[in-house]
This record gives structure tokens, C-alpha cells and sequence, in this order.
């Protein structure tokens, strides 16, 4: 008895901890039921959740243009290909839509994607053993060109699906890079690194917006996908002040003394004086912003201080005029000058010029002129007053990103007198550009800028426009004059250094420079023919400058007697003489033959053969583009001015594609824009060879791959033996 009682009570005690149980766990599922919630998660919005698709939707980066609407950087629509290798994904269809026969698909794909079948077949078995949904290819399938998706998807292959990104593109490669700067995706977001896609990083890059709706597990939408869409917002257009024209005149000249004379740098700048605008700006070495590929991604103009060399002592003579202390006919002893026993003399580039007046010493490039200046007639401490209204001692407020000032070395007597002719203290080449405003420009002194306008890139209207900015009267304009007047005989008098720098037709005001490079292995300052900073600041025409330019070649190899001014000026002669005539400067030289712009007529709708008729009679240069008889486009608008010999492009309604041998980068760069080819532009200069055979038919987005080689370039041969030695002997000792 005492057993049957003892296994009756076990027993309750079990039916009541199993009711127990029971009421508990009912309890749980009614209290989850009411509620709809499990430790404070709601259900519905869990379920909501794991059934909910959500994708960002990418603003468009706004787009950067040249001053006259040339596309310099946009976002280029690329494709990612994906393989969807999950078998059930075919369930309801008949025909396959995914990966059936992975073997085929690898063999299939891997030409067009520019790989191994191997690697590809590998991917794709991977993915299926892993029970994977879909598969991508890595690198080898990011990036694909839309001519590229458009062959693949002939192909006709299940499974191969595409998802659409963009990359940020630049059509012109290397042109401007240093100016534009490069964008890199980072996160999924296109960002600037550097240059102008940096400086109005947040103003290009937009506002992402999203979309959400509800999906089955094909992430396939559901009849009722609930679905949710805030529309991005694109980024802001942004209008350079870079002239396209004449930044490929800068880009092809640099490119030839880069591969002639293989320097270790060239920089160079082209302004407007009168505004302030850069027209052009370059760097070599470059790097082209759809591979930058290099160690120095920073703008030399503005952010690479150096000591500049003579082409500071036309701020040293125009404070010596402008305090009233300067007396160009005043005798001097040139070859050497010292104040002290203490200090180091100071040495002018020659010892046989005897007795000199000032002006002549400008001219000839005395820096014994120059420290007499500073030291004996302005003074030291008015000469530093003079170096801060041109503000040496600042950077000049430049809209482009990382710029650096330089430093007015100016604690010992021969750092003072030094800073006079170019050493001791350093600046940066828009830091003279923004000075020699003053003298070309009635004392007034404008402040640089490359950022035209900012548009929007929606409605089309213009949310800012830059406008010259006066920042300073360091000089007047009586002051300016007798500079200018002083540096034209720099270029035209006998015994001027800068006799390489005449133009055919323009009269030219400027200053050499020849500065030392100092190196810390060599433990000093370098030697020899050839290890300087070859420079030159110029502008034209001399009376009122309409445009100025800067520049500088860095240890240039040269053979023989070569003089150092010889890569500089051919840069400056050919950029200044064709910019001066493509902006319809009048020449100040010749007045009798003065060059007379062409005006384009209407020509869309034309017949083929009238408009060729009517262009030959104003002297163009005429490429027609195909086989039709009706005009369709022109390089040119109506009313558009262009020079005699001016290339201009006449499309057909039959477009066929030219031989394109021998043109130039702007050239082709119009081609491209005109027929909407895809271009890829490799090497510098001018075509060599190009993709698409001539004669073959075109259509947009047709690849066309150019490869250019400079020319080679002449030697200047009208220099004379006398101006040889003269600027062997500078390179030497002005520094």
C-alpha cells in the first residue's frame, strides 16, 4: 500500500509540473499572439524586415566642364556581371534562368571578359556546391563597357544577369589632370581625392536617395510589394575657367619637351590678367585620372614652393619705382657686391660688364643691381613692406585643394638681399602669377581662379558665377608702365636674357629665371649645365596684356651648347603665339596683317556639297565624315569665329569613320564628342593609330582606342652664338 501511495503522489506531482508546463508555454503563444512580440521585437516588423528589399539609389555626380561646355569628367554607366546558379530559381518557367551549363558558360563568357574559362568555371562550380544564389567574377566582370554587355547578352546564356554602376570617367585622359583631379568609389560612393573633384567634393556628389518594397525569396517583387522611393538628388555641374584649346595647345608642347629633353619637371600656367581666370595649367610628370598611377598627385603650380631664380626681380624693381628711390639711368659696378667683410659677396653671371646702368641691369640680369636695390636705395625693412602687399608672405586663396605658400627667408642681411634676385626665400608659380597681375594690369592685383560657375545640374540654371576679384594695389599704375616697359627690353634689347621669347607678332614683356636646386644628398646646391630651374614669366602684347604665362623646366638634359631657355621658350612661344591668335588678340607687330576671324554659317540641313563650297571660300579646313549628302552636325555653331586653316567636322547622315592619322588630341577629342564614340585616348601628341579602320560605319558608343607619339621637335635655330654663351653663362651664376 505504502508503494501504490508513494507512486500516486510521484505521478500527481509529474501531471502538475507537465500542466504547469503546458500553461506556460500557451501562455507564452497567447501573450506572442496579442502582441505580436518576442523580447520587445515586434513580429510584423521582423517579418517586414527579413521580407523587405532595400537599395540605395545613387546620386549622379555632377559633371566638371571647360569654360565653353567641354565634358571634362562624368559619371560613366559600367555593368557587373552576375551568374545565378540557384536551380530553383526556375521553378516557374520554361525556359532556364539560371546557370545550366556551367562548362558552356565559362567557355562562352571568357573571351569577352578578357580571362581564363578556368577561373571562370571554377567560380561558378564554387558557387553551386556552396548552394550560393548567384556568382560574380571579381575584377575580370566589374567595369564592362555597354558594348561589351551588348555581346555577351547576344550570347543568349541563362543565369548571366548585369547590375548597373557607375565609374567616374574623364574622356580626355591626362588633359587638365592636375587642375580636375580623380574621384575613387569608396563604400559604394564615388568621392574626390584631389584637384577639383575634391575642392567641390560635396557640391558635385548629390544627395543618395533609396528604394524599398517587398519581396518573395527570388527577391522578385510581391503583387503587392508595398513599395517605398525617395528619388536621389544629382550633384551640381561645375564650369571651369580652363580654356579646352588652349590647355591641348599646353598638354601637346609639354608632352614633346617631357620626352625631348626628359626633365625631371615641368609646371606651367596661363592666365588672364585682366580677370584673373586660368586658361591653362600642366605638370609633368602627369597622370592620366582614370589610372592615377604615379607618386605625386599634387599640382606643382600651387603647392611646390621653390627659390624662383630673376623672375623675382621684377618685384624688386617695381618697389624701388613705386617707393620713388629708382633711377634707371644710375651707374652701378656690376660683377660683384659685398656690404660686409662678414658676409659673402653677391655675384652677377658675368665680370665683363663693367660700369651698368640699372635699367641695363635689369635687362642683363644683374643680381649685384638687385641687392644694391634692397640694401642701399629701398631698405631692407620697406623691401619686406613691398613683398607683403604682393603677398608673397600668403597663400593666394586659389579654388583648388592642398595649396602651400611659400617662405620669405628674411633673417640675415644676405637672406635679404638675396630674396631681391630670387633665393634664399621661396614661392610657388601661382604665387608670382597672382603678383604679376599688378604689373599687367595698372597695379591692380587679382586673385586666381579655375571655378567659373556652378550649375544645376537638373533645371540648368546657374546657382554661382565667380567675377574677377581686385585683393590688392600693391604698385600704380605709372609703376606698371615703367615695368612693363623694363621688361620688354628684357625680350627686345641687346643685351636682354630673353631674346628666345620673342613672338612673330606680338610684343612681349617678361623676365628669365635660372634657379639653383638644392639636394641634400649632393649636401648643397647642385652644378653643371642643365641642374637649375629654367623659367620664364611673360606676357602679351607688352602695352596691355591680354594674356600671361609662367614657366618652368627642371633640369632639362641638354647636349652640347644648348641653352637652358631652349625647352622653356618653346613651350611659351607656341602656347602664347596661338592662344594670342585663337582668342583674336590683334597682333601690336604687324598692324598690316591683322588676322580676321571666320564666322560660321548655319549649317545643318545643308547639302553636303554646298556647305564644303562655302567653307572653302573662308579658307577652313575641312574634314567631312562619311557618305551622305545632308549635313546633320558640325564641330562649329552658327556664328561661332574661327581662324583661317581651323579644322571643322561635317557630318553626315551617313557617318563613316576617317583617317585620323596625324591629328591632334583636340581633334580627335571633337571627333568623339561629335559622333558619341567611346574614346580612349593612349601616349601624347598626335594619332599614330587608331582602332576603327577608315571608311567602316559608325554609330554611338562605337569603341575607338587612338595611340599618339610626339613629333620630334627642332632645336631653336635662330639663336645666335653670342645669346648661347650669354645664357650658358646665366644658367651659371643668376641665380
Amino acid at each position: 500500500m505504502k508503494k501504490n501511495k508513494t507512486t500516486h503522489f510521484m505521478s500527481s506531482i509529474l501531471i502538475l509540473i507537465f500542466v504547469g508546463v503546458f500553461l506556460l508555454i500557451a501562455g507564452r503563444f497567447l501573450y506572442i499572439q496579442a502582441t505580436a512580440e518576442i523580447n520587445n521585437v515586434s513580429l510584423d516588423e521582423w517579418a517586414k524586415e527579413k521580407r523587405t528589399a532595400s537599395y540605395t539609389l545613387d546620386a549622379e555626380r555632377g559633371k566638371i566642364f571647360d569654360k565653353n561646355g567641354m565634358t571634362l569628367a562624368y559619371d560613366r554607366p559600367t555593368f557587373r556581371i552576375q551568374a545565378i546558379v540557384e536551380e530553383s530559381y526556375t521553378q516557374n518557367s520554361e525556359e532556364p534562368l539560371h546557370v545550366k551549363n556551367p562548362e558552356e558558360t565559362a567557355e562562352m563568357l571568357a573571351p569577352l571578359l578578357n580571362t581564363e574559362q578556368g577561373y571562370l568555371l571554377e567560380r561558378l562550380e564554387k558557387g553551386i556546391n556552396k548552394d550560393q544564389f548567384q556568382v560574380e567574377f571579381g575584377n575580370v566582370g566589374k567595369e564592362l563597357s555597354q558594348q561589351t554587355k551588348e555581346k555577351i547578352e547576344k550570347l543568349d546564356l541563362p543565369g548571366i544577369t548585369f547590375q548597373k554602376e557607375a565609374v567616374r570617367f574623364y574622356p580626355n585622359g591626362m588633359f587638365a589632370s592636375n587642375i580636375i583631379g580623380f574621384a575613387r568609389k569608396n563604400d559604394g560612393k564615388i568621392n574626390g581625392v584631389t584637384g577639383i573633384e575634391n575642392e567641390m567634393d560635396d557640391l558635385l556628389s548629390g544627395e543618395a536617395g533609396h528604394i524599398s518594397y517587398q519581396r518573395d525569396n527570388f527577391n522578385k517583387k510581391l503583387l503587392d510589394p508595398n513599395e517605398v522611393i525617395k528619388q536621389p538628388e544629382d550633384g551640381e555641374d561645375v564650369y571651369l575657367t580652363i580654356d579646352q584649346k588652349v590647355q591641348t595647345l599646353l598638354e601637346d608642347v609639354m608632352s614633346q619637351v617631357d620626352k625631348e629633353y626628359k626633365p625631371e619637371r615641368i609646371t606651367a600656367v596661363v592666365m588672364n590678367p585682366k580677370t584673373g581666370e586660368v586658361l591653362a595649367m600642366g605638370n609633368r610628370p602627369s597622370y592620366n585620372p582614370n589610372n592615377p598611377n604615379v607618386d605625386n598627385w599634387y599640382n606643382d603650380v600651387i603647392s611646390a614652393p621653390f627659390e624662383p631664380g630673376s623672375t623675382m626681380k621684377i618685384f624688386t624693381w617695381a618697389s624701388a619705382i613705386q617707393e620713388g628711390v629708382y633711377n634707371g639711368d644710375q651707374w652701378l659696378e656690376s660683377s660683384s657686391y659685398q656690404i660686409s667683410d662678414n658676409i659673402a659677396p653677391i655675384h652677377d653671371w658675368s665680370s665683363n660688364w663693367g660700369s651698368i646702368t640699372y635699367d641695363e641691369g635689369f635687362a642683363r640680369s644683374s643680381n649685384v643691381a638687385a641687392a644694391k636695390l634692397v640694401w642701399e636705395e629701398i631698405g631692407t625693412e620697406k623691401y619686406l613692406d613691398y613683398l607683403n602687399a604682393f603677398d608673397f608672405d600668403q597663400k593666394t586663396g586659389i579654388d583648388l585643394p592642398h595649396e602651400v605658400a611659400g617662405n620669405l627667408v628674411y633673417n640675415y642681411p644676405r637672406d635679404k638681399m638675396a630674396t631681391g634676385f630670387g633665393q634664399a626665400s621661396t614661392v610657388t608659380p601661382i604665387q608670382q602669377m597672382k603678383a604679376a597681375t599688378a604689373i599687367a594690369n595698372d597695379g591692380k592685383m587679382l586673385k586666381p581662379y579655375v571655378i567659373s560657375k556652378i550649375v544645376n545640374s537638373t533645371t540648368g540654371k546657374t546657382i554661382e558665377k565667380k567675377s574677377p576679384e581686385v585683393v590688392g594695389t600693391p604698385i600704380s599704375e605709372k609703376t606698371s608702365e615703367q615695368v612693363l616697359d623694363l621688361m620688354e627690353s628684357v625680350v627686345s634689347s641687346e643685351p636682354g636674357t630673353g631674346s628666345p621669347y620673342k613672338l612673330e607678332d606680338y610684343s612681349v614683356a617678361g623676365k628669365t629665371g635660372t634657379a639653383q636646386v638644392y639636394e641634400s644628398e649632393a649636401g648643397g646646391y647642385l652644378t653643371g649645365h642643365g641642374n637649375y630651374i629654367f623659367s620664364f614669366l611673360g606676357m602679351a602684347p607688352k602695352d596691355d596684356p591680354e594674356l600671361m604665362m609662367y614657366v618652368s623646366v627642371k633640369k632639362p638634359e641638354l647636349e652640347g651648347n644648348t641653352p637652358g631657355s631652349t625647352p622653356v621658350s618653346f613651350i611659351f612661344k607656341n602656347v602664347m603665339q596661338n592662344s594670342l591668335h585663337y582668342m583674336n588678340i590683334n597682333p601690336d607687330k604687324d598692324q598690316s596683317k591683322p588676322v580676321q576671324s571666320v564666322k560660321v554659317p548655319e549649317l545643318k540641313g545643308m547639302s553636303k556639297a554646298a556647305a564644303i563650297e562655302s567653307l572653302e571660300a573662308k579658307g577652313l579646313n575641312i574634314t567631312v565624315i562619311g557618305s551622305g549628302d545632308t549635313i546633320v552636325k558640325a564641330s562649329a555653331a552658327e556664328g561661332d569665329e574661327l581662324l583661317p586653316n581651323d579644322r571643322i567636322m561635317l557630318i553626315t547622315d551617313k557617318p563613316t569613320m576617317p583617317s585620323i592619322i596625324g591629328w591632334s588630341t583636340r581633334d580627335v577629342l571633337q571627333l568623339a564628342n561629335l559622333l558619341q564614340l567611346d574614346i580612349e585616348i593612349l601616349g601624347n601628341g598626335y594619332v599614330n593609330s587608331q582602332s576603327i579602320k577608315k571608311g567602316a560605319a559608325l554609330k554611338k558608343d562605337d569603341y575607338l582606342g587612338v595611340e599618339l607619339k610626339p613629333p620630334k621637335s627642332k632645336n631653336e635655330d635662330n639663336e645666335s652664338n653670342e645669346e648661347q654663351t650669354e645664357e650658358q653663362t646665366e644658367d651659371s651664376s643668376d641665380q
